[in-house]
């Protein structure tokens, strides 16, 4: 999701058109996604999207025809979906009837549809809706959500959408929420020939006429923002995975042509990172449909089944291509699971970063687990809590100078190492999988999409525990600061203290090495959040030597601070 590297410092491998200066400005309702679901919206079920998309590059513009079809939990006198107000709405149908002109509003944003009659709880209903426009150029994706209209080094259109940020009224009528998602969806994608459109989940097949493809996918229970169109002049890489869950994964890979060597080598990476999920997670959750990559024009994003990859084949310093894993891994952790609110975004983002040190694990060792969580220690901000408490918005949650940001992503992961070396790893992936799968021991095609809550996996954790550790996630999720483990000698050894913000509880347990790399480690309980260790005057000793908590480190801080000053020397230098 929204893609990060530590502090952003990553080139976009794009060329991209920049947006039109003239484009329409969105409205507040379509710029901001998450926003609370209107009583309408929350009394659907979203029983399937029927999407056909007409793509013009030379004109960049989108002639859109969605059937929706809902079932109603409770009475309806009118329909609800987000889309933005900028396409021009042609034609509107409630099962099949024109609806006049007077029958439908959207001054924001938000269409408002009044149906010829009442829909009673259970009834289903279906809403067409025929659009057309220039959907909004991203300026710079996938940070700034919208279309990116590019070109292939071989000249052809190059053309991709990536709307997180934003969210899918960007260019579908939908329910811009995370507990929106359609149960079906079919996409009906027309581009010039010869451009293939990839697309979310089966391909149902291609159809071409008078210069025209349409191309034909269907998936299941996709996130809203997961829906995507990836246009080009694409090659498709096949192969297959043999889970060792019994199940036949397909394996998908689009690429530009011109760089097959450079395809192929990351499409070998695609079976030893299936591995490792299936071995430390459970089963993928969509091996039914694919596990689908496609190259776009910019960065990343992770789109069921059809992850962007933009990374130009770069492997970072631990010899990995860092952006294929981590959207990867959004498969279990953003599609499979899905937040309830975006306050509870670092469930996606938190264990999506986790993954990566622990994908290193996997493959080399601890030198390098540990590394990596070195650089996520050092990008840490701590000034605001990465759950609120109450419900957020995306820009709420995702902007830095007013919400928790890149924390989401680092302090979710650190927070998450933390937690492992508390309760064991048994419990720790007991955990994990039962808030991914909703049970212990998942099997393909026996567990289907959760949405699942910061209060639910504080419960999980809990039930698998026997034990209850929200003192533990009340200072790592519901605070800012961290906490900080104070240590004094006495006359008769180490006394240590944790302080906590709001003076919270917090008995968690450290680890004291005593004596040299070679010396006894002795862990102390830290009833009431004190401890007391026994030492011999003198005696030298290590606190943490295995780096388990996530703490309070002043010399962090400090090489924080330096950092900043030096970015900020330099940034008035290059504006002199």
């Amino acid at each position: 999701m929204k893609m990060t590297r530590l502090v952003l410092a990553l080139g976009l491998a794009c060329a991209a058109v920049s947006a039109h200066a003239e484009q329409p400005a969105l409205t507040a309702m379509t710029e901001d996604t998450g926003v609370p679901r209107t009583p309408e919206q929350a009394a659907v079920v979203f029983e399937h999207a029927d999407l056909g998309f007409k793509v013009l590059p030379d004109s960049k513009r989108l002639e859109g025809d969605a059937t929706l079809t809902f079932r109603a939990s409770a009475a309806l006198s009118k329909l609800v979906v987000d889309l933005d107000r900028n396409y021009q709405v042609s034609r509107v149908e409630v099962d099949g009837q024109a609806v006049a002109t007077g029958g439908w509003r959207n001054p924001e944003g938000k269409m408002s549809v009044d149906l010829p009659k009442p829909v009673a709880s259970g009834q289903v209903v279906k809403l067409r809706i025929v659009y057309a426009g220039q959907p909004h150029v991203a300026t710079r994706a996938p940070w700034d959500g919208g279309f990116v209209w590019a070109k292939a080094p071989s000249g052809e259109p190059w053309i991709a959408s990536a709307v997180q940020g934003e969210g899918c009224d960007l260019f579908w009528p939908c329910i811009d929420h995370p507990q929106g998602e359609p149960l079906l969806v079919d996409q009906h994608i027309t581009v010039p020939a010869p451009l293939v459109a990839a697309g979310n989940g089966v391909a149902m097949g291609m159809q071409e006429k008078d210069g025209w493809r349409t191309w034909h996918w269907r998936t299941r229970d996709p996130n809203t923002y997961a829906i995507a169109l990836n246009i080009g002049p694409y090659e498709e890489m096949k192969g297959e995975y043999h889970s060792r869950f019994g199940n036949t994964i397909p394996l998908r890979f689009w690429h530009l042509r011109g760089r097959e060597q450079q395809a192929r080598e990351l499409f070998a990476e695609f079976p030893q990172v299936l591995d490792f999920f299936e071995r430390n997670i459970g089963p993928y959750p969509f091996g039914d449909e694919k596990m689908g990559v496609v190259e776009t024009p910019h960065l990343g994003m992770e789109h069921q089944t059809i992850n962007a990859y933009g990374n130009d084949y770069k492997k970072d310093k631990y010899g990995y291509d860092w952006l294929l894993q981590h959207e990867f891994a959004h498969e279990w952790f953003g599609n499979q699971l899905t937040n309830t609110d975006w306050d509870d975004m670092w469930l996606h983002e938190g264990f999506g970063s986790y993954m990566q040190p622990l994908y290193l694990q996997y493959l080399r060792g601890d030198m390098e687990y540990h590394a990596a969580l070195l650089d996520q220690r050092a990008a840490l901000a701590n000034k605001f809590p990465i759950v609120s408490g109450k419900s957020q918005t995306e820009e709420a949650v995702y902007n830095r100078e007013h919400g928790p940001g890149l924390d989401i992503y680092y302090k979710g992961s650190l927070m998450l190492h933390s937690l492992r070396s508390l309760i064991g790893d048994e419990a720790f992936f007991a955990s994990i999988r039962r808030a991914v799968y909703g049970t212990d021991t998942p099997k393909p095609g026996q567990f289907k999409p959760r949405y699942v809550s910061t209060r639910d996996y504080i419960d999980i954790v809990r039930q698998v525990t026997g034990k209850d550790y929200g003192w533990f996630f009340d200072v790592y999720l519901y605070r800012a600061a961290l906490p900080e483990l104070l240590a004094e000698r006495d006359a008769t050894g180490l006394s240590l203290r944790w302080k906590t913000p709001d003076a919270l509880p917090f008995p968690l347990p450290v680890d004291v090495r005593v004596g040299g790399n070679d010396g006894p480690i002795r862990t102390v309980a830290m009833s009431g959040g004190q401890g007391h260790l026994a030492l011999a005057a003198g005696e030298t000793y290590t606190l943490d030597p295995h780096s388990k908590l996530l703490q309070r480190l002043p010399h962090i801080e400090a090489f924080q601070r330096d950092a900043e000053a030096r970015r900020q020397a330099a940034e008035s230098a290059r504006k002199k």
